[in-house]
C-alpha cells in the first residue's frame, strides 16, 4: 500500500480501492491510517496528503461506526499535519467539523450522563466501595477530582440518607481546576454545591460542599517564573497544599478520582498518586478509560485510537437516534478525545487499568477490590442499557465492557 501511494498521484490511488464493498474494513482503514501516521512522523508531507485524500473518500461523519471514527481520526491528522508540516494541499476540506462545543444545563448533563453506562459504571462501583469504606464513621469527606461535575452524588447520598443509625455529616470538596474536555456545563461549581446540598437537605444529610481556588493555595509549585505549569501540570498539584483541603480528624477521607487521571501529564502522575498517599485516605478510588494512548510514538496511539474508540461509537448506534443531541455531544467529545491524542499535546493520555494497578502499587497502594454487592449493582445498571454491555472482574478491578472489549476500569484503593 504505501509502495501504491507513493507512485501514484491521488486519482489513481482511489481506482486502486473499492470505496463501496467490504475491502474497505476495518483492517484496510487501520492500515492506512498508520501509513499517514508513519507519513507524518517522517515529514513526508507527499505522501501523508495522498493518504489523507484516500481517507476522506472512506470517512463520513453520518456513515458506520467505522466510517465515523475514521472522520474524526482524519480531522487530528489533519490538525496535527497543519501544525507541524504546514497544511496539505486540500487539507480544508477534509473531514466534518467537530460539534461546537456548547455548555449544558445540569439536567442535559444528567441526559448526556444516562444515555450509556460510560460514566454511571464507575459512579455505582465506586459508591459501593465508599459506602463499605466509611461504614460506622459520623463523619465523611470527599475530594472529588471527576470530570463530569458532581453528578455522582445524589446516589452515594441517597444511600447514606438509609444507613441504619442515621447518615455520617458528609463533606465534598472540588477543586476549581479540572480537565478541559467535555462535558462542559453552564453552571458554578458554587450553584452546584448549592443544588447538592438542598438535595442532601431532602435527604436528611448534612452536606457541607467546598471549593478549593488555585488562588486561594499556600503553597504554588512551579518549574520556574519562565514556564509555567502546562495545565496537565496544574491537574497533577491540586493536592499538593493539604490545608488548603481543610481537613479535620476524625473524618473518613475519601479521594475520588473520576476520568482524571489520563488528563495528569504521564510524567507527573506519580507525583499526584504521592500527593493522595501523603494525605492518609482511607480510600482512593480511580475509574478510567481502559486503553493505552500514552505511547510516543504516533502510529502506535493511532492503533490504539482505532481499536479502542469504535467501542463508543458503535455502541452509540443502539443507544440513539443519529440525530439525538445527547448522542452527538458524545460523537463530539470521543472526537475532541482523538484530537488530544493524535495532536502534539499530551493533554489526554490514557493508560490501561493494569498499568495504572502496577502504578498504584509501586507508590504505596494496596488494591481493596469489590465485593459482590457492588457487582450485583452494576449488573442492575447495565440491565438497564443495551444488551451488548457487560461486566467483568479483572484481579481486583472491575471492567466494564462492550461486545467483549474492555471499556472502562474502575479500581479501589488503600494505603499500605
Amino acid at each position: 500500500m504505501e509502495q501504491e501511494l507513493r507512485s501514484s498521484g491521488p486519482v489513481r490511488v482511489q481506482s486502486s480501492l473499492c470505496f463501496s464493498g467490504a475491502l474497505v474494513d476495518g483492517p484496510r482503514i487501520q492500515q492506512l491510517l498508520l501509513h499517514c501516521a508513519a507519513a507524518l512522523e517522517s515529514n513526508d508531507v507527499t505522501l501523508a496528503q495522498q493518504a489523507m485524500w484516500v481517507l476522506n473518500n472512506i470517512a463520513s461523519s453520518q456513515g458506520d461506526p467505522n466510517q465515523r471514527l475514521t472522520s474524526s481520526l482524519l480531522r487530528g491528522l489533519v490538525a496535527r499535519a497543519c501544525r507541524t508540516c504546514g497544511s496539505p494541499r486540500g487539507a480544508g476540506s477534509m473531514a466534518a467539523p467537530l460539534l461546537g462545543r456548547r455548555a449544558m444545563s445540569v439536567t442535559e448533563l444528567a441526559d448526556y450522563v444516562d444515555l450509556t453506562p460510560w460514566h454511571r459504571f464507575g459512579f455505582t462501583a465506586s459508591n459501593g466501595a465508599i459506602l463499605r469504606a466509611v461504614t460506622g464513621r459520623d463523619a465523611v469527606h470527599v475530594v472529588d477530582l471527576g470530570a463530569t461535575r458532581c453528578m455522582q452524588w445524589p446516589t452515594l447520598i441517597d444511600a447514606l440518607s438509609k444507613r441504619p443509625g442515621g447518615p455520617p455529616a458528609l463533606r465534598i470538596t472540588v477543586p476549581s481546576v479540572r480537565p478541559t474536555g467535555p462535558p462542559l456545563v453552564g453552571v458554578s461549581d458554587e450553584e452546584l454545591g448549592l443544588r447538592l446540598a438542598n438535595f442532601a437537605k431532602s435527604k436528611g444529610v448534612q452536606l457541607e460542599f467546598n471549593v478549593v481556588d488555585k488562588s486561594s493555595t499556600t503553597t504554588a509549585p512551579s518549574p520556574s517564573p519562565a514556564k509555567p505549569l502546562t495545565h496537565s501540570q496544574e491537574l497533577a498539584t491540586v493536592l499538593s497544599d493539604p490545608p488548603a483541603l481543610g481537613l479535620r480528624g476524625g473524618e473518613a477521607l475519601v479521594v475520588n478520582c473520576q476520568s482524571w487521571l489520563r488528563h495528569v501529564a504521564p510524567g507527573s502522575r506519580d507525583e499526584f498518586l504521592d500527593a493522595v498517599r501523603a494525605l492518609d485516605p482511607c480510600l482512593v478510588t480511580v475509574t478510567d478509560e481502559d486503553a493505552d494512548l500514552d505511547s510516543p510514538s504516533l502510529a502506535t496511539r493511532i492503533a490504539g485510537c482505532f481499536n479502542f474508540h469504535w467501542i463508543l461509537f458503535d455502541a452509540l448506534d443502539t443507544s440513539a437516534p443519529r440525530d439525538s443531541p445527547r448522542r452527538l455531544e458524545h460523537e463530539a467529545a470521543v472526537g475532541q478525545k482523538i484530537e488530544s491524542v493524535v495532536g502534539a499535546d499530551d493533554s489526554e493520555r490514557s493508560e490501561s487499568g493494569a498499568r495504572l494497578a502496577d502504578r498504584m502499587r509501586r507508590r504505596g497502594f494496596a488494591a481493596v477490590g469489590f465485593g459482590e454487592g457492588e457487582v450485583e449493582e452494576v449488573r442492575q445498571l447495565l440491565s438497564e442499557h443495551a444488551t451488548g454491555w457487560g461486566v467483568k472482574r479483572e484481579e481486583d478491578m472491575l471492567v466494564l465492557t462492550w461486545k467483549g472489549h474492555a471499556a472502562v476500569f474502575t479500581t479501589a484503593w488503600a494505603p499500605n
